[in-house]
């Protein structure tokens, strides 16, 4: 990726590309410069998210044709002069994902563009109608609005996937800015230059590259705001009811008595490290009624033949990075371990690659009880903490979990799991937890944020 002049990613205001003499230097995971990100200033951030909450959103057909463009050159099409195999290896060099698990969610990007605008009115209260020129209104009857104009997102790095969950806000007539990760800005810089190349205008999205301080900023700004991070991004923004915190998943699976693991074990893996076990969506933690070492020992058995790869590599599996933050990362994982019982990963997950880079390789860890403080541990590579669990622990080990997924279990304990309001999802019987199709809710419907719905009389 050095070998040539780097890139040049402009921000994307509302009067067109700006760049700025601050500059971001983005860096693959041998260190080689790829790219200078433009930095905008406050007063740049903040006129441009005036001119949008000045501007009209799109009427709806409109919106929906733009966006399944939009999804369809995001995913294939050449975009900004860049083809989409050239951006698959700047996301995986930079990212350190593999390169497939990039082109996937990628995919998965482009798909959800293409249904957003059918996807988010599965949100919408079935008594309520989308304007209020329908004809239930001269009744009287629900009218189901936005509950603000300008939304701002805080995105991560994690995975190229994690930018489907904003467009359900342009589809609602949002003009949306998207702040990126300094990291991988390649995605949404991508995916805001194929929404405009569609016909989204200028006014209508923004990419705002920011200091961490103007980032604060936007979100003060913003209507309504999304921000993912860590467990202090939550604490952060969990009493406000502007902003969206989006946290750790914890997504976990509860293997009941009697389970063959043998027929389940694909869906374990799979859990564990689809997608490289870089997202909110991947197992951390499996719970075993019964004894959980055979679990683990397959589960370890299956992760530590995955070989250790550059992401550029099409066989490679497992998440990439530089060395000194592959350290750091295992630094904080080793000091966690306490009284775990390694079957991978006890001594390092660190794999140098001899350029700069490292593999880090699967974990997979023995507790000895379902209320191990481990098994709520979230890092982001393929890192397992398997438990014994019983009846007589109930449903708090498995509380705060953004997927579950349940093998075996009666109707009782099933009840009791789509009832508890820390669980997001729940998947009953041979589904893995990375598993998704728009239509479905995540932490929620984002619509359930985005709009309200009050009573209309006309005539």
């Amino acid at each position: 990726m050095t070998a040539s002049a780097p890139a040049r990613l402009d921000a994307l205001g509302a009067s067109g590309p700006y760049r700025s003499r601050n500059l971001e230097q983005v860096h693959d995971v041998t260190g080689g410069l790829v790219a200078e990100l433009s930095l905008v200033p406050w007063l740049y951030a903040q006129r441009t998210l005036r001119a949008l909450r000045a501007a009209a959103p799109p009427d709806p057909a409109r919106r929906e044709e733009m966006l399944v463009e939009a999804g369809r050159l995001f995913a294939t099409g050449t975009v900004d002069g860049v083809d989409a195999e050239t951006f698959h290896r700047t996301v995986a060099a930079v990212s350190g994902m593999p390169i497939t698990a990039v082109r996937e969610a990628t995919q998965r990007v482009g798909d959800y563009a293409a249904k957003a605008c059918a996807s988010v009115q599965m949100a919408r209260p079935a008594g309520a109608v989308t304007d209020w020129r329908d004809p239930r209104a001269r009744h009287g009857c629900g009218v189901w609005t936005r509950r603000g104009e300008v939304f701002v997102v805080h995105a991560p790095a994690n995975t190229p996937a994690v930018h489907s969950a904003w467009l359900d806000a342009l589809a609602l007539g949002y003009r949306v800015a998207i702040r990126p990760s300094r990291r991988e800005p390649f995605t949404p810089h991508r995916l805001v230059c194929a929404l405009r190349q569609a016909g989204f205008a200028d006014d209508q999205v923004a990419l705002l590259p920011t200091d961490h301080e103007t980032a604060d900023r936007l979100i003060a700004e913003a209507d309504v705001a999304i921000a993912f991070g860590a467990d202090d991004v939550v604490r952060k923004y969990q009493s406000s009811t502007l902003v969206l915190p989006q946290g750790p998943g914890r997504s976990k699976i509860l293997l009941t008595e009697g389970v063959d693991v043998a027929r389940h074990l694909d869906t374990l893996v799979e859990s564990v490290a689809g997608h490289a076990g870089t997202g909110c969506i991947n197992a951390t933690a499996v719970f075993v009624e019964g004894d959980p070492r055979p679990v683990a020992e397959a589960i370890a058995e299956r992760l530590g033949a995955l070989p250790s790869l550059p992401p550029l590599d099409e066989r490679a599996r497992l998440p990439v990075s530089e060395v000194a933050s592959a350290k750091r990362i295992d630094d904080y994982l080793q000091s966690k371990v306490d009284d775990a019982i390694p079957l991978l990963g006890g001594g390092t997950v660190v794999d140098e690659l001899g350029d700069g880079s490292a593999v880090l390789r699967p974990a997979v860890f023995l507790l000895d009880r379902a209320d191990a403080p481990q098994a709520r541990i979230e890092l982001g590579f393929p890192c397992v903490w398997v438990a014994p669990w019983s009846r007589a622990d109930g449903v708090a080990p498995l509380r705060d979990t953004l997927t579950l997924t349940v093998v075996g279990g009666d109707d009782t304990l099933i009840t009791e799991l789509v009832e508890d309001p820390t669980i997001s999802k729940v998947y009953v019987g041979d589904h893995a937890t990375t598993w998704t199709r728009p239509g479905l809710p995540h932490e929620g419907y984002l619509g359930d944020f985005l709009m309200h719905s009050k009573a209309v009389i006309v005539g």
